[in-house]
């Protein structure tokens, strides 16, 4: 079987599948042990931009659990430092020394060609296909432009956004040049992750589901269609995951892209008369991992149920694994997905 004739890209496809394939955002990390034996020899950058252990990183939760799909080891924030803004990842989350929040920072922000500023991403991918082989598909990703906004406004994480929200309301034109230079950015840093040989894209967005929905339909959404229609030559399917996507399923249902991924909010059932023509990814509740085992199986199947209704069902939790989850629990929610038949 080809790396095309996968049931991870035959769900994102629409196509006629037995079982429901599976994979976990950042299912390449702190979680697992052996993330933690690479880390004792790299700092989060550093493995973040060496491609032999990024592909190793990448490689560690498909040998251990058999995962339907890798995703690449990397973070939203990495094409940001060749734009002159490098993050500080040692004190814990991101943290940004000059924020950007004036015409002139935004200004000095420069694009770039991604293998310039970022190669070592397609050198790592190339090594991850090589290592992965003919059977387990490779996502690519990046952070949508208004996530990385945030970051970029905020200076690192944030608990209300004030100083993002004050551009949006005061300066949306400053807020509008930032995003439509990230967005030419983004674009041309995910076109390289296809020409290096990922099998699938995800933007991830994060934080786009903290605006009003008519903020979110005129900041958020064009640059979301900008970047997916960019990317729609290229043959590969694309996934749009926006955290706390309930209020805005009329929105984002108007872009062109094979699947879109729930968070764990949203309940599937409900949700996908709302989705009708897309594949839909998720959306288990990280945090049932620290339940029961009966627990994990018995939610993870409720999902796997109401998934066979959709285009296509890619089985997700519906946020990004958390650290101290136990492996045990993994193992779990893996072989009750991958038993399941529709």
């Amino acid at each position: 079987m080809s790396v095309k004739d996968s049931i991870f890209l035959k769900n994102l496809r629409g196509e006629p599948c037995e079982r429901t394939p599976i994979w976990v955002m950042r299912q390449a990390g702190r979680y697992l042990p052996e993330y933690q034996e690479v880390r004792k020899r790299y700092s989060f950058n550093e493995l973040c931009r060496t491609p032999e252990a990024a592909c190793e990183v990448t490689l560690q939760p498909i040998r251990r659990f058999g995962f339907d799909a890798a995703i690449m080891f990397s973070d939203i924030l990495t094409p940001l430092e060749a734009m002159g803004a490098a993050f500080d990842f040692s004190q814990g989350g991101p943290k940004l020394e000059r924020p950007v929040r004036t015409e002139a920072e935004i200004d000095a922000l420069r694009t770039y060609e991604p293998r310039e500023g970022t190669g070592f991403v397609a050198e790592a991918i190339a090594l991850m296909k090589e290592g992965l082989g003919d059977t387990t598909p490779l996502i690519g990703f990046a952070g949508s432009p208004f996530t990385l906004a945030t970051y970029l406004i905020e200076g690192g994480g944030s608990k209300d956004f004030a100083t993002l929200k004050t551009m949006l309301y005061g300066r949306p034109d400053l807020l509008r040049k930032l995003m439509d230079k990230l967005t030419d950015q983004t674009l041309a840093y995910l076109r390289m992750q296809v020409e290096a040989g990922v099998d699938a894209v995800q933007l991830f967005d994060t934080w786009g589901g903290i605006l009003h929905p008519v903020d979110y339909a005129a900041v958020v959404l064009p640059c979301v269609r900008r970047i997916m229609d960019g990317l729609a030559d290229t043959g590969v399917p694309r996934i749009y995951f926006l955290k706390g996507s309930a209020p805005y399923l009329d929105l984002v249902t108007t872009l062109d892209v094979e699947a879109l991924g729930l968070d764990w909010t949203m309940d599937m059932a409900r949700s996908l008369p709302h989705l009708e023509g897309f594949a839909v990814q998720g959306n288990l509740d990280p945090l049932a991992l620290f339940g029961p085992h009966d627990e994990i199986r018995r939610r993870a199947l409720k999902i796997c149920e109401a998934g066979k209704r959709a285009k296509g069902h890619v089985f997700n939790l519906g946020h990004g694994i958390t650290p101290p989850t136990p492996i045990a629990a993994v193992e779990t929610l893996v072989e009750t997905v991958q038993g399941f038949r529709r």
